[in-house]
C-alpha cells in the first residue's frame, strides 16, 4: 500500500474547475505548483505510462475497461503499477464495477494540463508610435 499523496491537477471552487498551475510563462511557479506539475511530468515521463494514459484520454466514451487498455507490451502487474502511478498523480480517475476496473481522465485534467503549456494573454497593448 502507497502513503503517496495524490496531487489533483485541478481544485474545485464555486466558480468551477481551476487549474493547480498558471501557463508556464504567466509567473514563476509556486513551490506547490511546481510539486504538483513535476509529478504530473514525471507520471508522463514513461513511455508505457504516456501509452495508457493516451489510451484511456482517446477511449471511445471517455473511460476504458483495464481489459482494454492493457495490450501496451508489459504483462498485466506492471500494468496495474503504470495506472496506480497515473491516478497519484492525479491524472486519472476509476471505478470498480464487478472485476474489472474502468479508468477515466476528467476533462478539467485535460484542460489543466492543456493551459499550463499554453502561452498567457495578456491585456497590454502597444501604443501608437508617434
Amino acid at each position: 500500500m502507497s502513503n503517496a499523496k495524490t496531487l489533483p491537477l485541478v481544485e474545485l471552487t464555486d466558480e468551477g474547475a481551476v487549474p493547480c498551475c498558471p501557463p508556464l510563462n504567466e509567473r514563476p511557479m509556486t513551490a506547490e505548483e511546481a510539486e504538483t506539475a513535476a509529478r504530473m511530468f514525471k507520471a508522463l515521463g514513461d513511455p508505457v505510462r504516456l501509452r495508457l494514459f493516451s489510451s484511456v484520454a482517446s477511449h471511445e466514451g471517455g473511460e476504458a475497461c483495464v481489459c482494454d487498455i492493457s495490450d501496451v507490451g508489459v504483462s498485466q502487474p506492471t500494468v496495474s503499477h503504470h495506472l496506480k502511478k497515473l491516478k497519484e498523480a492525479g491524472l486519472l480517475t476509476s471505478e470498480r464495477r464487478g472485476t474489472w476496473v474502468y479508468y477515466r481522465v476528467e476533462p478539467s485534467v485535460l484542460a489543466a494540463m492543456g493551459r499550463l503549456l499554453t502561452t498567457a494573454t495578456t491585456a497590454t497593448t502597444a501604443a501608437p508610435a508617434a
